[in-house]
């Protein structure tokens, strides 16, 4: 009777010559971190095991081994992002092979990691974004100057909706060469987007209240006439203010205001897009405020209405709670804790 061979093991008995030569290549010749190359060790180990355990040598990987290695890796529930470091650092074992005239093409170059899920946007309750925006520094001691500044400029991030690069280009007045304004009398801001794309915001009472304030400081300020004097907002200098220098003003704000999370220009974006889309649904809407080219990118705050909506839920239904003659004693462990948040809605329908 033929003997079968045996089944070939899941880990090899020793690294191959191939990965040793190439991890002395990095180590010596790159001169890498020795974490660099800890983590490149783990990586070609992997690799490794996979060739032995389907029989197969390194040289001879093809893409289709590669392929079916990431949906094993991915099924196993390695994350995407863990499955994409893997096949960067087997990506750069094959690059060396190749240049060392050992392999024809590199066969990681097609292969692609399963996506990796992007995290939702961070968005302020309605509450917290109110109390950032309503909050007033105490009257001791405080520069008048920036105080309206800072207010007028959180007023119209939350407000509008409007991104950094947009609120600092705005200028004080309308112009040919001006690559944002706001009319005051018709209550709308027009500004320059992404892809040099205009478009008109309105602006609401509080946001104008706030400008009003500030245009009216900023006049009577004797560095209104500097380099900057076309600019809405300046520095004490005179001069445009920079994304930088609003992005340091607002966490310092926000933490006067007493919220616990530091705010950045862009988690005011997304607090007006998710608390319009909470207060309309319109979704559509939304994206023309927002001024997003696609629907596609504007649907990521449906997820964050859902989350909202989810915990509304969680928190009032007699059938979500978990305690109480209402709890769902039938509901399935951890039901209203962790939820997916419905597809994206059909364009038509």
């Amino acid at each position: 009777m033929t003997r079968l061979p045996p089944a070939p093991c899941a880990v090899p008995e020793a690294p191959d010559p191939l990965v040793s030569r190439y991890l002395a290549y990095v180590r010596v010749e790159k001169r890498l971190a020795s974490r660099t190359v800890e983590l490149y060790t783990a990586d070609l180990q992997k690799l490794q095991a996979q060739a032995h355990k389907a029989g197969v040598a390194l040289l001879d990987v093809k893409h289709t081994h590669l392929r079916r290695w990431v949906a094993q890796m991915h099924s196993a529930g390695r994350s995407g992002r863990g499955i994409a470091l893997i096949l960067s650092g087997w990506r750069g074992f094959y690059a060396w092979l190749g240049r060392e005239g050992l392999v024809p093409g590199n066969p990681v170059q097609d292969v692609r990691s399963p996506k990796v899920a992007k995290p939702l946007p961070k968005a302020l309750s309605v509450d917290e974004a109110v109390q950032l925006a309503r909050f007033e520094a105490d009257a001791a001691g405080v520069d008048a100057f920036m105080e309206a500044r800072d207010r007028c400029i959180t007023e119209l991030l939350y407000g509008c909706g409007l991104r950094i690069g947009e609120l600092v280009g705005l200028d004080a007045q309308a112009s040919g060469q001006a690559r944002g304004w706001i009319d005051r009398d018709a209550g709308e801001a027009h500004v320059l987007g992404k892809g040099e794309k205009r478009r008109s915001v309105p602006v609401g009472s509080a946001a104008l209240a706030a400008l009003a304030a500030w245009l009216a400081i900023r006049q009577a300020s004797a560095v209104s006439g500097g380099e900057g004097r076309e600019a809405l907002f300046i520095s004490q200098r005179g001069t445009r203010l920079t994304p930088q220098h609003i992005r340091v003003r607002l966490k310092q704000r926000s933490h006067q205001a007493g919220l616990a999370t530091p705010v950045h220009p862009h988690m005011l974006r997304h607090s007006f897009a998710s608390h319009v889309l909470q207060s309309s649904g319109d979704l559509r809407a939304v994206q023309e405020l927002l001024g997003h080219a696609n629907i596609t990118t504007t649907q990521v705050y449906t997820r964050l209405d859902f989350q909202h909506l989810a915990k509304i839920y969680d928190a009032a239904h007699p059938r979500a709670m978990s305690n109480g003659a209402g709890a769902k004693a039938d509901a399935p462990p951890g039901e209203g804790a962790h939820r997916k948040a419905p597809g994206p809605p059909p364009e038509n329908g």
